[in-house]
């Protein structure tokens, strides 16, 4: 029967052509291609096209790229003994294929494992508030034990990052207490710093104005005085210039002032009548001359 015949070729040729098409892989710059032939681990191949034995070799793919590993909140229990729920992420990336394959099962839930057992670890030797502020240290800590861990199977942890910490809700209800007396406290310190400012300067201001004044009133002073000074030095000028004859009759226009006076008793100086005197006997002396002559 050939028609029959036929049939079965084309079948079977169709079949071949399946399974050779099937062993041709196209392998992207990102991933790389694990062969293993007849079980025996044989090459890496990657990226490009690669052509595999039928029936004889098997590909299995490996993704070079950086992925992360969300891990579910998970229970821990403190040094203090105090229940907090931790949320987090790992960052790994596979730079060893064949380890990734051939050293671990299933690599992604090996590392969500010991990352698990790991956090636990690790915060069960902290206290309550160190868990709440040194995330930077647990997340450093939790990168450098996994690592250790990944490194056999050809896994970098490339960072750690925790998401959110939750303690216990007595712990939250006293945090939010905390934080408003703190703010409280800050604000009043505040409002306590700025009087005091406030007072300082206006402190100082009345400090200046006073410094201010008193040398103000200094200067008045003192020009007050070189006015005096210069006043009498005018004046005793001027006394010099005048003739003696000429200061009693300054002496006798001031007597004459004070004889219309309704006063009874008149005080003179003894200095008007010793130069009173002085001109008395200089006019006497004059007309003895006069006469003489």
């Amino acid at each position: 029967m050939p028609f029959a015949e036929l049939i079965v070729a084309l079948i079977f040729a169709i079949i071949v052509l399946a399974i050779i098409l099937s062993h041709i892989k196209v392998i992207p710059e990102y991933k790389r291609l694990v062969i293993f032939r007849l079980g025996k681990l044989v090459a890496i191949k990657g990226p490009g096209l690669v052509f595999l034995v039928p029936l004889i070799d098997r590909g299995v793919e490996v993704d070079l790229r950086e992925f992360v590993l969300d891990i579910p909140p998970q229970t821990c229990i403190t040094k203090d003994n105090a229940p907090v729920d931790v949320d987090l992420l790992i960052y790994m990336k596979i730079f060893e294929p064949q380890l990734a394959v051939t050293a671990v099962q299933n690599y992604l839930a090996a590392a969500t494992g010991i990352a698990v057992t790991t956090l636990r670890a690790i915060i069960g030797d902290m206290q309550l508030d160190d868990v709440l502020a040194r995330r930077e240290y647990i997340n450093s800590t939790l990168r450098a034990k996994l690592d250790e861990v990944t490194d056999r199977w050809g896994i970098k942890v490339t960072s750690v990052e925790i998401k959110e910490i939750k303690p216990p809700r007595e712990v939250q209800e006293a945090m939010i207490k905390q934080m408003a007396a703190e703010r409280t406290k800050r604000a009043m310190i505040l409002e306590a710093e700025g009087k005091r400012t406030s007072a300082i300067l206006e402190a100082e201001g009345q400090r200046e104005a006073m410094i201010k004044k008193g040398e103000g009133e200094k200067q008045y002073e003192i020009l007050v005085a070189e006015g005096r000074k210069t006043a009498l030095e005018l004046i005793q000028e001027a006394a010099t210039k005048l003739g003696t004859n000429a200061l009693l009759l300054q002496y006798l226009d001031a007597l004459k002032a004070v004889a219309q006076s309704p006063a009874t008793k008149i005080v003179i100086p003894l200095e008007l009548l010793a130069g009173f005197s002085k001109v008395l006997g200089a006019v006497t002396t004059r007309s003895e001359e006069k006469t003489q002559d």
